[in-house]
């Protein structure tokens, strides 16, 4: 016999977790019936909930849509799945809901945004004057990185370093890619290029360019940040651009450059490098000018060009592209 006895008044409360997976509070109070009184039947669960039997067998009909309950079989009528199965189903079912609607939603912020620069087309850029105000762009736009963020670094660097390399350290530890184009007039410093090896080391993808075009941040290809002005007076001025054929041309300019750009990194193979040799095929690796290498090394330029000459000999190579060619292939550089 059916237990009348269940309290039947009882009504899902409005915060429910339940309503969180698309159960509704009938249907809670209906499935709470069917796992109290499995052998029941739709007229004693209607008994139980106090409702119509047509209403529960409409609420059975979306409990098996949910999961909550299996169909019918030669055993007998409808049974109650195990709520920690079934629920747990749920619960992923709407995660991949949830996201299959962020991903729509980022579509059409695309298509919105897209539609206030016809309407406004000053909403493209945004002009941020002042070194704490360009730093609060950077950081926001850091912040907001959920891909891949691309960096050309070049001189004159007028602004202290430090906030943007905690930026990309932080960057990098949320598994964030990065990839920086070092220009290599750059790299002579060497306290930027102590930076950018230790950027490399914390994961980041950087290569070398004998000269790079400007300063600039590309995020996830759809925002940027590039300079206006800088002047040593302190006129630091910058433009922030949103998602649009802008931000797409200086995407492809950081590519095209990428492709032209040498590997900036440690050995990965240096068993038969000593360490002098170790840090003199990275610096003949950055295209800086002999000048330069001697200074990092503390040598002269005669004692530099006998070393060069003497990795040459080591590896065969009759010029200075053929030894990197060759260094590289090794994985020297």
């Amino acid at each position: 016999m059916v237990n009348t006895a269940y309290d039947t008044a009882r009504e899902t409360p409005a915060a429910s977790p339940w309503a969180a997976v698309g159960v509704s509070a009938f249907d809670e109070l209906l499935y709470q019936a069917i796992l109290n009184q499995p052998d029941a039947g739709a007229a004693g669960w209607a008994l139980l909930t106090g409702a119509s039997p047509a209403r529960v067998r409409e609420a059975c009909n979306r409990l098996l849509t949910l999961g909550l309950l299996q169909p019918p079989d030669s055993m007998g009528g409808l049974r109650a799945v195990d709520p920690r199965v079934a629920i747990r189903a749920l619960i992923r079912r709407r995660e991949t809901e949830s996201e299959l609607l962020a991903a729509t939603a980022e579509e059409m912020a695309t298509a919105y945004e897209a539609g206030l620069l016809r309407e406004e087309p000053t909403r493209l850029v945004e002009v941020a004057s002042g070194e704490g105000a360009i730093a609060a762009r950077l950081e926001e736009m850091y912040a907001r990185a959920e891909h891949e963020v691309c960096l050309f670094d070049t001189p004159p660097y007028l602004a202290p370093a430090g906030p943007q390399v905690d930026l990309q350290a932080d960057l990098l530890n949320r598994g964030i890619v990065s990839r920086g184009i070092y220009a290599a007039t750059g790299l002579e410093d060497p306290k930027v290029l102590s930076r950018a090896l230790r950027m490399v080391e914390l994961g980041e993808q950087a290569r070398v360019l004998p000269s790079v075009p400007l300063k600039l941040l590309v995020v996830d290809g759809c925002r940027a940040l590039l300079p206006l002005t800088a002047s040593v007076a302190g006129g630091y001025c910058a433009v922030v651009v949103w998602h649009s054929a802008v931000t797409e041309a200086l995407q492809k300019l950081f590519e095209m450059a990428w492709q032209q750009a040498t590997p900036l990194g440690q050995a990965a193979d240096d068993s038969e490098l000593s360490e002098s040799e170790r840090t003199l095929t990275r610096l003949l690796a950055t295209g800086m000018k002999d000048e330069a290498v001697a200074r990092h090394l503390g040598v002269s330029l005669r004692t530099l060009r006998r070393r060069v000459s003497e990795l040459q000999e080591r590896l065969g190579a009759a010029s200075r592209f053929q030894l990197g060619m060759r260094a590289s292939q090794r994985g020297w550089v």
